[in-house]
C-alpha cells in the first residue's frame, strides 16, 4: 500500500509538471508582425503647408495586409483612411503653422498584427491670415451593422487674432455607405475674435440592420380623380365606337384593337416597380452594406465673398 501510494504522488507530481507549464505558456496567435512606412511630401497652398502622405503596410509574409490607418501628430489623431487591395493609402492634409511630429499607425485586423511608422517632423508655414485646422478622433471606427459610434471633430483656430468678428463653421459629412447617417452637435461652431483653444463637435454615425418587418405605405385605397379623368371619357368612347361600329366589320377590328392596347397599357403601369413600391412598400429594410468606407469631414466658413473649406477623414468599417 506505501509503494502504491508513492507511486500515485509520484504520477500526481509528474503531470502538474507537465500541465502547468503548457497553461502557463501564451496562447499562440495566428497574426502576423507588420511594417507600417510613411512618406510625406511638403508645399505650400495659399499661404499654408499642405502635407500629402503616402502610406503602405506589409504582411511578415511579404503579403499587402488590409485595415485602416491612423494618421497622429504627437500621438493626436488627425485622420484615418483605409488600406486598398495593395495594403497602401495616400491622404492629403491641411497643418497649421509650427513643428509637428507625424506618424502612421496602422490599427491591425484578424490577420495582421499593428504597427507604428517612424516618426517623421515637419515644419509648417505661418500665415497671419485667420484660418482654422480640422481632426477628428477616433480616426478609424468600426461598428456592426445596426450599431451607432461616435468621434469628435475638432476645429482649431489659426490666427484668430487678426479676426474681425466671429468666425462660424460648418460641419458636414460624405462619402457614407446607403442605408446609414451621420448628424453633428452641434453642427455650427463659433471661433470667436483670440481664440486659441480647439472647438468640439460631436459625430454620431448610424448604420441599419436588417429587419424583416415589411414597412406598409400609407395609401388611399380610393379611386384617384386624375385617373377618372382618363379613364371614364376613354371608355366611353371605346364604348361609342363599339355601339356604332355593330355593322362595320372594319371599325370592329379597330375597336378590338383599340381595347387591347388600352388594357396591355394598364397592366403595364400597374405592374411597373414604382406602381409596386408605391402600393405595396419595400420588401424589407436593407442593411447598410458591410465594407470599408473612407467618410469625409468636412468644415467649412464663409465671409460672404470667398468660402474656406479644410476636410479630415475617417475610416469606417461596417460588419455583418
Amino acid at each position: 500500500m506505501f509503494r502504491r501510494g508513492l507511486r500515485l504522488q509520484w504520477l500526481a507530481a509528474l503531470c502538474v509538471a507537465v500541465v502547468m507549464p503548457a497553461l502557463a505558456a501564451p496562447a499562440a496567435t495566428s497574426q502576423r508582425a507588420t511594417q507600417t512606412s510613411l512618406r510625406i511630401d511638403t508645399r505650400d497652398a495659399n499661404g499654408r503647408t499642405q502635407a500629402t502622405l503616402s502610406m503602405a503596410v506589409i504582411g511578415s509574409d511579404g503579403q499587402p495586409a488590409a485595415g485602416s490607418i491612423a494618421i497622429q501628430d504627437r500621438g493626436k489623431p488627425l485622420a484615418g483612411i483605409v488600406l486598398d487591395a495593395a495594403g497602401r493609402a495616400t491622404a492629403t492634409i491641411d497643418l497649421g503653422g509650427g513643428d509637428h511630429s507625424l506618424s502612421a499607425v496602422y490599427t491591425g485586423d484578424p490577420a495582421h498584427l499593428g504597427s507604428n511608422s517612424e516618426v517623421t517632423p515637419v515644419h509648417a508655414v505661418s500665415g497671419t491670415t485667420p484660418d482654422f485646422s480640422v481632426s477628428i478622433a477616433p480616426a478609424t471606427l468600426s461598428l456592426k451593422q445596426g450599431q451607432s459610434g461616435s468621434a469628435t471633430v475638432s476645429v482649431t483656430p489659426i490666427n484668430a487674432a487678426s479676426l474681425t468678428a466671429p468666425m462660424f463653421v460648418t460641419i458636414s459629412c460624405s462619402g457614407l455607405p446607403d442605408q446609414s447617417a451621420c448628424s453633428f452637435t452641434p453642427e455650427n461652431i463659433e471661433i470667436p475674435v483670440g481664440a486659441t483653444a480647439a472647438i468640439n463637435s460631436s459625430v454620431v454615425i448610424a448604420t441599419q440592420a436588417t429587419s424583416l418587418a415589411k414597412a406598409e405605405p400609407n395609401l388611399n385605397r380610393g379611386v384617384q380623380p386624375v385617373a377618372l379623368a382618363f379613364l371614364l371619357p376613354g371608355a366611353l368612347v371605346l364604348g361609342g365606337i363599339a355601339f356604332s361600329a355593330r355593322r362595320r366589320r372594319f371599325l370592329s377590328r379597330l375597336v378590338l384593337l383599340a381595347l387591347v392596347t388600352f388594357v396591355s397599357v394598364l397592366g403595364t403601369v400597374a405592374c411597373a416597380p414604382l406602381y409596386n413600391y408605391r402600393n405595396h412598400g419595400p420588401p424589407y429594410n436593407l442593411p447598410t452594406p458591410a465594407g470599408s468606407y473612407n467618410v469625409t469631414i468636412a468644415a467649412q466658413s464663409s465671409n460672404g465673398v470667398t468660402a474656406t473649406t479644410h476636410t479630415t477623414t475617417i475610416a469606417l468599417t461596417v460588419t455583418h
